[in-house]
């Protein structure tokens, strides 16, 4: 019987979880949003933008932002702001202060940021509490889930306030109870549902011994360009896929469930149907709910890059630095090697939707 994982703390201040969002491209100079980049702590994105825009007299529904970042921890991104070209945006923002934010920079762009227009995150996290030789055990860990990747599941935080909102996506869903008229809100639940689902097909995935190594009809995803191709049902190109699998240049996808959502073939799509007649048998009712998600494919793999770990004293604490892609969970790396205890984790905020971003578009078709 293997020893259960050693438990670590993390988040006892918000310096000991810090997250610097790595941006897709530069603001160009020109154009009627300017992009500030922002360092703040004990705050949340959605409350930052808040405050930001009516410090410049902007309107909060016309800025945005390519990820949320987590409220207990310091973290840097850059938001987008509406402001007219013939204000004088930067001069406003120098008279700016608000609590628990620092103004890094800013400089305007011709479009506003969105959902997922970021590389990945940063991230520098304490674990504190490990006791004897445990600290070492985690750095064997962590240290391995650099090599290999580590299975690409979503986080407690993603499923609301005690793990309700897949339950309560579904009876929407279903036709059993009246869905929430908030839009965000209604995004939020099918969001859970879809991230529920894909934890299904991971979890068998894992089960099997399958979830880094691609299968005849998976579809994968290239960790280099992120293009998704079809995985051949035989020969010389499934034998190169199953060795770019193994050196880690690929991975398979699972499904976020949608109207459009792209199937694979064989082994794998038996799975995912089968994940998704569980709870839903008639799976047309997706179309109903289009505009909510379309569907996507998201890498059962999620590769941990730069990674690093430090002893930080003789206490029994260690610092761990890692980058990873848009749409990754830090907390998911840290729980292949330890249990984690989370000092500021709420049932009231496991709905905020911060700590990993996801970018709703699915990558482009390529062999």
């Amino acid at each position: 019987m293997q020893a259960p994982l050693p438990i670590a703390k993390i988040r006892t201040s918000p310096e000991d979880f810090v997250v610097e969002e790595i941006p897709a491209y530069a603001p160009s100079g020109k154009g009627e949003h300017l992009y500030v980049t922002l360092r703040k702590t004990g705050k949340n994105t959605l409350d930052v933008v808040r405050d930001l825009s009516r410090a410049l007299g902007a309107d909060p529904r016309s800025t945005g932002f390519a990820g949320m970042k987590d409220r207990h921890a310091i973290t840097t991104q850059t938001i987008s702001i509406q402001v007219p070209i013939a204000e004088d945006a930067e001069a406003k923002l120098a008279q700016v202060s608000l609590p628990g934010v620092e103004i890094l920079g800013a400089s305007r762009h011709g479009n506003k940021l969105k959902p997922g227009h970021l590389v990945g995150n940063r991230f520098t996290i304490t674990l504190r509490g490990l006791a004897g030789d445990d600290a070492a055990r985690v750095g064997e860990r962590l240290a391995e889930a650099g090599r290999v990747g580590v299975p690409n599941s979503f986080g407690p935080q993603r499923f609301g306030r005690d793990g309700q909102n897949p339950a309560r996506a579904l009876a929407w869903l279903r036709g059993e109870e009246r869905g929430p008229r908030d839009r965000r809100e209604q995004r939020l639940l099918f969001s859970a549902l879809q991230s529920m689902l894909f934890n299904d097909v991971l979890a068998r995935r894992v089960a099997a011994g399958t979830w880094a190594a691609v299968l005849p009809g998976d579809i994968a995803k290239k960790h280099d360009s992120g293009g998704i191709f079809a995985v051949p049902a035989e020969g010389r190109d499934l034998d190169d896929a199953k060795a770019r699998a193994e050196a880690g240049a690929i991975s398979p996808t699972g499904p976020m469930f949608g109207a459009k959502m792209r199937w694979p073939e064989g082994a794998p799509r038996d799975i995912e149907r089968e994940v998704l007649a569980t709870v839903l048998p008639d799976a047309s009712r997706l179309e109903a709910f289009r505009a909510l998600g379309e569907g996507t494919r998201r890498p059962l793999r999620l590769m941990v890059a730069d990674l690093s770990v430090r002893p930080i004293d003789a206490s029994g604490g260690l610092t761990v630095s890692f980058v990873l892609p848009k749409g990754g969970y830090a907390t998911t790396v840290l729980a292949t090697a330890c249990q984690i205890a989370d000092a500021t984790f709420r049932a009231s905020d496991a709905d905020s939707g911060e700590e990993g971003d996801e970018s709703s578009s699915e990558p482009s078709d390529s062999a």
